[in-house]
């Protein structure tokens, strides 16, 4: 049985640019994306925090220590600039890969700048 885990996740990124006519879909700053091992064209999940819109696009390089995150083509319609937004990446794992398996997360500042790192969510209490 295959499973679609969590491969990576860029917590709270802020929104740099909304460039509607830009080749495209998500510009992210290159050492972001070496940290999470998101690959350029590799499929990410864009959750907008800011206004709850939600889409699947792809990565694509942006300036290596830029901070940059910006929503190009189409995308540039569900975020704007400053937008607080939530970056995933998922990957198919076998069920006993997937029970050992933890994903590269990254926690942001307001300029995009690593808070921290993490391969655990703690467990969420009442």
């Amino acid at each position: 049985m295959q499973l679609t885990m969590l491969k990576a996740k860029l917590h709270q990124a802020r929104v740099t640019h909304a460039e509607p006519d830009y080749d495209g879909s998500c510009a992210i700053d290159e050492k972001l994306l070496a940290l999470t091992g998101i690959l350029p064209f590799e499929q990410i999940h864009v959750y907008n925090i800011t206004n709850g819109e939600r889409l699947v696009t792809y990565a694509i390089r942006a300036q290596s220590g830029s901070g940059i995150i910006s929503m190009n083509g189409a995308a540039a319609l569900k975020a704007s600039p400053n937008d607080s937004i939530i970056i995933c990446a998922y990957t198919q794992l076998a069920q006993a890969q997937a029970q050992i398996f933890e994903p590269k997360l990254v926690y942001l500042n307001e300029k995009n700048q690593v808070r921290r790192t993490s391969g655990i969510i703690e467990t969420q209490m009442a």
